[in-house]
């Protein structure tokens, strides 16, 4: 059997629209937790360990060792994914994630039973890692399998912008739950409130995925005459360049996302000096931003290819986030603004066009395997470790753009990948480079 992603590129359409949207709108729960957990970083701190700067560093280790949990997850959802269909692992991760979120509301406090309250934590976040391992591949296989093949990148793009809703609803709940609620009644009880919120959300999302059709293309893939027995070491002897490229790709996105957008409320509390409350409705207005540029990004790549949008979005990288960050360091609301909206920008812009070109790697047979292994597991590198390492590195020098350096220095390693990946778009040649071709002509226009 041909396992080449250009012979299963066209094997597309056939989802009911409610179905389409369901699935997209699902990705808001999966974001809605893990954003909610790092913009409540330094309130989680204070309940489960305690007064003082090495709890916040405890917090955020647990977040990055959750995580680690998500690559284990995948492994687990993609095969079920690959063998038995798109839908039933997306029903079984939700299920297990509404259970984790109504448990972590109920867990006592570091005040009511000391060291225990972050062993019991640690272990509920390890679970909800666990869950979200299922989520973005099965979300995103099940978009890019539905969408029309020349609106592929708009249409799982919509998957990026409903996490961006998740993430912004999160930092939304957690400024409203901050502002209301201060001292005592905030670390007692009022912190419970968004994740008791997040279980009822992931409740009503398994409820409509539950009306969601399994997508055509894998029911096509499972009539074939193919041994499925195994899709995770089927796709390991047969699309290792693929799996490479998409842990390249996944990882310039994590480590984007999750210092330029998740780890900035504590960068804007513990460097900017700004309150949490106020470093919160920062955040609110940098991802409303996000929301909106996200499809758009997602389009541009299905004008000018994957590959060329994927490299402006790097070359940005490489000396945005450097500068944003100092500009963050200062504690007036104008550069807090302008830190957070632009790095948000950039972001959602690269989240977007690679949630496309990540899952374009792999054939259906193979796709939630290949996402599983290579994006998922750059995700719980360059995503769970990283807001750790940019808040120990800029305690550690007392240097404000070290959280950009740390994106730099990935963006650099990532380039040459990008270079050379071949284009996956179903673009012809004139159209996917007709953007290069554009801006050539702009600059030579402009001497």
């Amino acid at each position: 059997m041909d396992l080449s992603p250009r012979r299963t590129a066209s094997d597309q359409a056939g989802i009911p629209k409610a179905s389409m949207v369901v699935a997209a709108l699902s990705a808001v729960v999966e974001w809605y937790d893990f954003t909610l957990y790092l913009f409540m970083t330094t309130v989680i701190a204070r309940v489960f360990f305690g007064e003082g700067a090495a709890s916040v560093l405890t917090t955020l280790a647990l977040f990055a060792i959750a995580y680690l949990m998500r690559p284990l997850g995948a492994l687990f959802f993609g095969h079920i994914g690959d063998r038995y269909g798109r839908r039933t692992v997306l029903l079984a991760s939700m299920a297990v994630m509404a259970v984790a979120m109504l448990e972590t509301a109920l867990l006592p406090t570091h005040a009511q039973i000391g060291s225990g309250a972050g062993a019991l934590l640690l272990a509920l976040r390890c679970l909800m890692g666990f869950s979200v391992g299922g989520e973005y591949g099965g979300i995103t296989a099940y978009l890019l399998e539905g969408a029309p093949p020349r609106r592929r990148g708009l249409v799982v793009s919509l998957a990026a912008a409903a996490g961006e809703i998740g993430a912004l609803l999160a930092v939304a709940v957690a400024a409203v739950t901050t502002s209301l609620f201060g001292g005592d009644a905030l670390d007692t009880w009022g912190w419970r409130l968004p994740f008791l919120f997040g279980a009822l959300l992931a409740v009503a999302t398994l409820a409509a995925r539950s009306m969601m059709r399994e997508s055509p293309a894998f029911e096509r893939e499972k009539r074939a005459r193919v041994d499925r027995r195994a899709p995770l070491w089927l796709m390991l002897r047969t699309q290792r360049p693929g799996l490479y490229r998409t842990f390249a790709i996944s990882a310039l996105a994590s480590i984007t996302y999750y210092v330029g957008i998740t780890y900035a409320p504590t960068y804007l509390s513990s460097v900017g000096g700004f309150a949490e409350r106020d470093s919160l409705w920062l955040s609110t207005i940098a991802l409303a931003v996000v929301i909106v540029v996200t499809p758009f990004a997602g389009a541009l790549s299905d004008r000018v290819g994957r590959r060329f949008a994927l490299l402006l979005f790097g070359v940005l990288s490489l000396a945005l986030p450097v500068a944003m960050f100092a500009f963050m360091a200062d504690p007036t609301v104008l550069r807090a603004v302008t830190g957070t909206v632009v790095l948000a920008m950039l972001a959602g812009s690269i989240s977007a066009v690679s949630t496309a070109a990540t899952a374009e790697q792999f054939p259906v047979a193979v796709r939630l395997s290949g996402l599983a292994v290579g994006a998922t597991a750059a995700t719980a590198v360059f995503g769970g470790l990283t807001p750790y390492l940019a808040q120990a590195m800029t305690h550690a020098s007392g240097w404000a753009p070290a959280p950009g350096v740390l994106v730099a220095v990935v963006a650099v390693v990532i380039l040459p990948v990008l270079w050379w990946m071949p284009e996956t778009a179903p673009v012809r040649g004139v159209a996917a480079y007709g953007g290069v071709r554009r801006m050539s002509a702009a600059v030579r226009s402009a001497r």
